[in-house]
């Protein structure tokens, strides 16, 4: 799946409504949340490897070419 910029900043947007309902500040609520919200956001990116890998029988070496959606 290609990365949704909109819906990471619509999570972004609710996460900052969320917490101006709170009567009391909780900076490690709102660090986690954001956190989770990114890393939630990055891992629905996908890597299109198109080459430049090789493997000789020992490590694999080279640049690898590619983009990330």
């Amino acid at each position: 799946m290609a990365l949704d910029k909109s819906k990471l900043e619509k999570g972004i947007k609710q996460l900052l409504e969320d917490m101006m309902q709170r009567e009391q500040n909780s900076f490690d609520e709102f660090a986690k949340r954001l956190a989770t919200t990114i890393d939630a956001y990055v891992k629905e990116g996908e890597i299109e490897y198109l080459g430049g890998l090789v493997n000789s029988g020992g490590a694999v070496t080279g640049t690898i070419q590619g983009t990330i959606k």
